[in-house]
């Protein structure tokens, strides 16, 4: 039996890890417009600095700043309350307990109830979606939810320093093989491209309004919705 999300109504803080500038919102944007408007809070937290993006000649010191830039941009439009970016390199990302850690450091100040991650599971009908960034972003944001944000002998330095154990209730996986959770997305799909628009270095050559409606309106009906109406999927997780 699939597991049955906690409800809106109970989660006050949403934690959002990946490991580029503009992949939560490509994945997930109009989802975070929509938890937005609720009033919960959304934090991002970016493990690259997405330096091998791009498709000009920006020069490659650049770049990651200025992705940076455009992710914040973005994340305005879509409500986001927080960015931190870990600068860690693009195309090598790899798990490590260091990664692992930094991870938990930022579960244990934000508190979240619910985290957004990418999947560590490779996805064969949507090879693009399971980039080595994602895969290694997935595990390493898994690893930290469980067992270490919660365990007080992890990470002994974190709780030195008065980040006490925080135990996230469930984690939505983006890019997932298997979606067992759907949000409608009908009233926030605007907002969606329009984050996309912002980031400019990486969505300036796509036809954004026919691709991310058309991506919204299949996977809307998959999700029994009427035609026209568009949602995003995932897969849902409890972790408690």
């Amino acid at each position: 039996m699939a597991y049955t999300p906690i409800e809106d109504s109970e989660i006050e803080r949403i934690l959002v890890v990946n490991a580029h500038p503009d992949d939560a919102d490509f994945g997930a944007g109009a989802t975070v417009a929509y938890w937005s408007s609720l009033g919960i809070e959304v934090h991002y937290l970016l493990l690259t600095n997405g330096d091998q993006g791009g498709f000009d000649d920006t020069p490659r010191d650049q770049m990651g700043p200025l992705r940076q830039s455009e992710q914040r941009a973005a994340g305005g439009i879509l409500g986001v309350k927080s960015f931190t970016f870990l600068n860690h390199r693009d195309g090598h990302l790899m798990p490590s307990i260091e990664k692992r850690g930094e991870v938990v450091k930022a579960i244990r100040e934000i508190r979240p109830q619910r985290m957004v991650i990418q999947s560590p599971e490779r996805n064969w009908d949507r090879i693009q979606a399971s980039h080595p960034d994602h895969l290694a972003a997935g595990e390493i944001a898994m690893q930290a939810v469980y067992p270490d944000a919660r365990n007080e002998f992890a990470f002994p330095e974190l709780l030195k320093a008065g980040l006490e154990p925080w135990t996230v209730d469930e984690v939505w996986l983006m890019a997932h093989p298997v979606r067992t959770h759907y949000i409608e997305t009908t009233n926030f799909i605007d907002k969606k491209i329009a984050a996309l628009k912002a980031h400019t270095s990486q969505t300036s050559q796509m036809n954004l309004d026919e691709v991310i409606r058309g991506w919204g309106e299949m996977i809307g009906q998959e999700a029994g919705l009427a035609a026209g109406k568009t949602a995003e999927g995932f897969f849902v997780a409890a972790t408690r």
